[in-house]
């Protein structure tokens, strides 16, 4: 009978972690439909009031910022603004910690209804980066009751929930797969790759069966003819990504010479970036405001309907909800920056099909702005299902990264997660 246990005992491991990795990745799925479903709530309220009383936007958006910083700073420590410098940090971590305040409880329920109030208070907050975060957290979370050994409790989970929450916050498994490469493990383990992209799987399926496939561009007749359109695709890489790179760049330095500023405290700044905020929501009737989704599908349908400012009105927009410090992502409203460099390159040059110029602004300015190429191309390819112009992309995409390193040659992760980690001398901005 103790030989039969001991035969036994390696099984029911093995099926007791794949169960956890399952079960979690739904729930992180599930966790990725709500914050979705509320985030389109949030978002049709906010609206709403913003255009039926103008005093919401100019006196409400910076106090109740203000508020949700001082919750975040008060209650909520380890959730601020993405989530993904925190997750960088964990998976570096050089020794297991159960209780790290970068993954636990609080922050999960921090960044589900903090991004939700950011979202209704008219800040620009993407759902990628508190997916990912969530997704970590989550898959930690339910790990430390199953008592996994180090191994798979500080890098298959954490690299499992992130990516799990990057495929189904976005519907797209591939890039997940790609971003647990690129940019958070850099490499998967053997032991680990296999449940990883199970997880992945999980997540998004039932994110796919509950909300349907995140496409912004269902018509799959893009062409790209040969000759002088090609011109595009480098002149689209160069800019896209120096706009990208200086994105970035903004949000590394920024931090440091705002703290520099001695009378400026973190609720200041963050009353100020408030103003800031609903300034650029009353001047673009509120297309500033929220996930930037919408926007990035007006581009790629309508796209004569948006204004040439816009996306320079959205980056500033996001910048300053970065440094109110709130939780909140960056992923999707880059993908609205990114259309509308794309428009506005087609409408100055108009040698490419507009629809094709909007898809490569988007891969190079999310290039640019992460220094990710591969996760770029592969996501926006899912996305937008522009599977005939994958070759325009990749190019786009390597001269995006390339670009960007010459004006910010620290990756924007890279250069945030230095703020977590122990040997660090910088303050958590």
């Amino acid at each position: 009978m103790s030989k039969l246990k001991q035969h036994l005992r390696p099984l029911v491991s093995s099926w007791k972690t794949h169960l956890v990795f399952w079960f979690g990745a739904i729930f992180v799925g599930l966790a990725t439909v709500g914050l979705t479903l509320g985030s389109e709530l949030a978002s049709e309220l906010f609206k709403s009031l913003q255009q039926e009383y103008l005093a919401y936007s100019f006196i409400l958006t910076p106090l109740s910022l203000t508020l949700l910083a001082w919750l975040t700073l008060r209650f909520f420590p380890g959730s601020e603004r993405s989530g993904v410098p925190q997750v960088k940090a964990s998976l570096q971590a050089k020794q297991p910690n159960n209780e790290h305040p970068l993954l636990g409880l609080r922050v999960i329920i921090g960044k589900l209804l903090l991004s939700l109030g950011g979202i209704l208070s008219g800040a620009s907050v993407g759902l990628g980066g508190p997916s990912i975060h969530i997704g970590a957290a989550l898959m930690k979370y339910l790990g430390r009751f199953a008592n996994f050994p180090p191994h798979y409790l500080e890098r298959g989970l954490i690299l499992a929930g992130s990516s799990a929450g990057f495929a189904a916050i976005f519907s797209a498994p591939l890039a997940g797969i790609v971003f647990a490469i690129e940019e958070m493990g850099r490499s998967l383990e053997e032991k680990t790759s296999g449940i990883i992209l199970t997880a992945v799987i999980f997540a998004g399926a039932t994110s796919l069966i509950i909300l349907g496939q995140y496409v912004y561009f269902p018509n799959d007749a893009l062409s790209f003819p040969w000759g002088k359109a090609w011109l595009i695709v480098p002149i689209c890489g160069i800019f896209s990504g120096f706009m990208g790179g200086f994105f970035s760049l903004c949000l590394l330095k920024g931090g440091a010479i705002l703290s520099s500023v001695r009378c400026l405290s973190p609720l200041k700044i963050a009353f100020a970036c408030g103003f800031i905020i609903a300034t650029l929501n009353y001047l673009s009737d509120g297309a500033t405001a929220g996930t930037g989704y919408q926007e990035t599908k007006n581009y790629l349908l309508h796209a004569e309907t948006m204004p040439s400012e816009y996306p320079f009105m959205r980056m500033l927009a996001t910048i300053a909800t970065f440094f109110v410090g709130i939780p909140a992502g960056i992923f999707v409203p880059s993908l609205s920056i990114g259309a509308g460099i794309g428009a506005n390159l087609a409408n100055w040059l108009p040698i490419a099909p507009l629809s094709v110029v909007i898809i490569l602004g988007m891969t190079g300015y999310f290039a640019g702005m992460l220094q990710t190429p591969l996760t770029a191309f592969v996501m926006i390819m899912e996305m937008t299902n522009s599977h005939a112009i994958l070759l325009p992309m990749m190019a786009t995409a390597f001269i995006a990264n390339g670009t960007s390193k010459l004006i910010c040659p620290l990756s924007l992760y890279e250069g945030l997660t230095q703020n977590y980690l122990p040997s660090s001398k910088h303050e958590t901005k």
